[in-house]
């Protein structure tokens, strides 16, 4: 799916799907976390079945208010446990689709949030 960019300065995604996410130009493969001002890096999470808390706490680094994780073609939650490090830092976590997750980064990125998406792979 095609998105249109604001005129922010945010990286920002151009569109998504199985091959991967178009970010400001240049196609990224998942798993990736993408961060409104750093912009993409890969994520050492593979896929839903192997998440640990050490990956999320990954995302601390980052120091967002808030993590959108995109789950893969479905929502999947992520066990409380795994999110409890965000959670002590006081830092949001929403959990979508990666379609929806993409979407949404553009929106709150482009607002000035600092936002951070973790991708895994479409499954």
């Amino acid at each position: 799916m095609k998105l249109h960019p604001d005129a922010s300065n945010a990286y920002a995604i151009q569109s998504y799907g199985p091959e991967g996410v178009v970010v400001n130009g240049q196609l990224q493969t998942m798993p990736l976390i993408l961060c409104a001002v750093q912009g993409p890096k890969t994520w050492s999470a593979n896929s839903y079945e192997d998440l640990t808390q050490a990956n999320f706490d990954e995302l601390l680094a980052f120091q967002p208010e808030l993590v959108i994780f995109g789950s893969g073609n479905r929502i999947k939650f992520p066990a409380p446990r795994l999110l409890q490090g965000l959670i002590h830092k006081g830092i949001g976590v929403d959990t979508m689709d990666n379609g929806a997750a993409c979407r949404t980064f553009n929106v709150l990125a482009g607002e000035g949030r600092r936002v951070l998406m973790a991708l895994l792979p479409l499954a």
